[in-house]
């Protein structure tokens, strides 16, 4: 389990598209003890060939923060994830992506020199996927209960909006 929301859905997001997906990895082993840093999200999809770094963060840090945090952990991920797959063959390429839920890509399009992308349009992504498949005959497994929550959300919205209007 993640230490987080933001890190579980997307985690499970990703584990649901078919992706290998490793999580909160301490990185850069230090001689005298610990790490250089964690990567939150690391996922490699053999049969496509991609693999992405996502970062997910809550924080409402300023912009100038973000940028040294995010380039720091981005900068890491290039140097450690390769490791991370072992008897894979993974791309040359990683795809970052930092996720926030706080703040605007209206004047930001990057973060620490990566895409960097709104949690709202991460959920819209997975709502537009879910609304398509039936708790019925296509429910989303139990092992991703943030993803079974929207899919059951998606398939009673009417109700629910129903409810919200009383």
């Amino acid at each position: 389990m993640s230490h987080n929301y933001l890190e579980q859905m997307i985690a499970e997001w990703y584990e649901y598209q078919g992706y290998f997906v490793r999580r909160n990895v301490f990185v850069g082993k230090r001689e005298k003890g610990g790490y250089e840093c964690e990567l939150d999200i690391v996922a490699f999809h053999p049969s496509k060939k991609r693999l992405v770094h996502i970062e997910p963060s809550s924080d409402a840090s300023s912009w100038v923060e973000r940028e040294k945090r995010y380039r720091r952990k981005f900068e890491a991920g290039k140097r450690y994830i390769p490791d991370l797959f072992k008897g894979f063959q993974i791309p040359n390429e990683i795809d970052q992506i930092a996720v926030l839920m706080v703040g605007s890509t209206a004047n930001h399009k990057t973060l620490g020199g990566e895409k960097l992308i709104m949690i709202k349009d991460i959920i819209s992504d997975i709502l537009k996927d879910l609304k398509s498949t039936s708790i019925y005959s296509s429910a989303v497994s139990e092992q991703y209960p943030i993803l079974r929550t929207l899919q059951f959300v998606c398939e009673y919205r009417k109700d629910i909006c129903q409810i919200l209007k009383e």
